[in-house]
């Protein structure tokens, strides 16, 4: 007899202490989010002060611009280097420095002298591009070994509402901050939400980055391990393999134009709106923003409810649907309806963004751990210079043509992109039950057979590794 019921003790044993591993590691991970959150606020925040004291210092509309494509460039260069050192260096230890970069940075600004302002402020830019690019790769790459698998949407979910309310709220009061308090104030606010963060990062136990490499390495062979383990020769393999995967490169080329896109509406608003009211342009951007924060937040709770309910996420196809309705929501919302319709767009954009969210990064999630966080390195990569090259001639469009012609130029080039993307998707499905039997089947298991054993499980509902792996 208790040989008998040995075994169901110990289950049941197990069970439970998964359970509870699972509610303390949700637990961990929702104490961060609110720390990402905090820090999130002060990035948007300082987006909008930056911007007015680099107007206000300099007297010339072009540093702003210079300050932006900085701000930019240093992102991309970033994005490049931030697989390479999730390969030597934890997630934890990344996201850390991090933000205590952007705190210290924003300490030099409060204390340079005036004429050492215009070096600062070039310092901010550079540090701020850089650092929020290796913050949101280490965190967004290392979320599977933080939630495990199964959650990784939740988790992808709930990130992004509390960036989406913290760009409403830094957004919404940093016009209030600048006139009420002033500049230094309100840098010493921005650089509180760094530090805010940085400790909650500190005291929590974060996994990623170089475990999560070491990991996957010890799984394989030893020329498995000898790879994940020999930076710069392991490096060019891993793009080596993320550009064999047409799929995900198509993926990722998306989200680049996508990002273009998004340049033609950030820089069109404020001229829309001003034609709209031209004694106060700023009440349409504002409400407009939260409208769309709102479609945000509410796509957010639903996704959460299906992956609940399901157990899948909303995968790669709703990633390319998802980009169609953003981007004609957003060529809509230039097209002069009734201010009633243009509230339900922002809210339909803002929906079908976040949907977009989760699925792009739940997509690369499935890749294995030792090509994750150069594939959300590129992929970072590429959004910078979309918008960075779409900041520069949609400028120059705009002085031209008029904003529903640039928004819809801009966002129907995405349409066309997502349209060929969902094509290739529907290919790779198509062919995916002769995969198996066949050569692409035989290559696609010999290539990634060690790695689908960490991560990329294409058994599991959302179907995103087969994807990839079968591109």
């Amino acid at each position: 007899m208790g040989s008998a019921d040995g075994p169901t003790a110990d289950e049941a044993d197990g069970g439970s202490r998964k359970t509870r591993d699972t509610e303390v590691s949700e637990r961990r991970f929702r104490f961060l989010v609110a720390g990402y959150a905090v820090s999130s606020y002060g990035t948007f925040l300082n987006m909008v002060a930056l911007n007015l004291f680099v107007y206000e210092t300099t007297g010339r509309a072009l540093a702003m611009g210079l300050f932006m494509a900085v701000r930019l460039a240093s992102g991309f260069a970033a994005g490049l280097l931030v697989g390479g050192l999730l390969a030597r260096f934890s997630a934890k230890s990344i996201m850390l420095w991090a933000n205590v970069g952007q705190g210290a940075v924003m300490l030099v600004l409060i204390l340079a002298p005036d004429s050492l302002v215009t070096g600062a402020l070039m310092a901010v830019s550079v540090v701020i591009g850089a650092c929020g690019t290796l913050f949101m790769v280490a965190l967004r790459s290392s979320i599977p070994e933080m939630v495990g698998e199964d959650r990784r949407a939740w988790a992808n979910s709930l990130s992004i509402t509390g960036r989406s309310m913290a760009m409403v709220a830094g957004f919404a009061s940093a016009g209030v901050v600048v006139s009420l308090v002033g500049y230094t104030a309100a840098f010493l606010l921005d650089m509180a939400t760094f530090v805010i963060c940085a400790v909650t990062v500190a005291l929590l136990p974060i996994a990623g980055g170089k475990g999560a490499g070491s990991e996957a390495g010890s799984s394989g062979t030893g020329k498995g391990e000898k790879a994940a383990k020999s930076g710069p020769r392991w490096r060019p393999v891993a793009f080596l393999a993320l550009a064999a995967a047409p799929g995900l490169g198509l993926m990722v080329a998306l989200r680049g134009v996508d990002a273009f896109g998004s340049s033609s509406h950030n820089a069109a608003l404020p001229i829309y709106s001003t034609s709209l009211d031209a004694s106060n342009p700023a009440v349409f951007v504002s409400a407009f923003w939260c409208v769309w924060a709102l479609g945000n937040i509410g796509a957010q709770q639903v996704i959460q409810r299906y992956t609940q309910r399901t157990g899948k996420t909303v995968g790669a196809l709703g990633f390319g649907y998802g980009t169609v309705v953003m981007s004609a929501a957003f060529i809509a919302a230039f097209a002069g309806f009734p201010l009633a319709v243009t509230a339900v767009i922002a809210l339909i954009a803002g929906a079908a963004d976040g949907l977009t969210e989760v699925a792009y990064t739940s997509h690369l999630q499935t890749l294995p751990a030792t090509l994750r966080g150069h594939a959300f390195g590129l992929s970072a990569t590429f959004e910078n210079l979309g918008f960075g090259v779409g900041m520069i001639l949609v400028a120059a469009a705009l002085d031209r043509f008029s904003p529903l012609a640039v928004v819809g130029w801009s966002h129907g080039a995405a349409i066309v992109v997502a349209v060929v993307f969902l094509l290739r998707v529907a290919a790779l499905r198509r062919a995916e039950p002769a995969g198996p039997t066949g050569r692409a089947g035989e290559a696609g298991r010999a290539g990634l057979r060690k790695e689908e054993a960490v991560e990329g499980r294409p058994d599991r509902g959302d179907r995103d590794g087969a994807e990839v792996s079968r591109g």
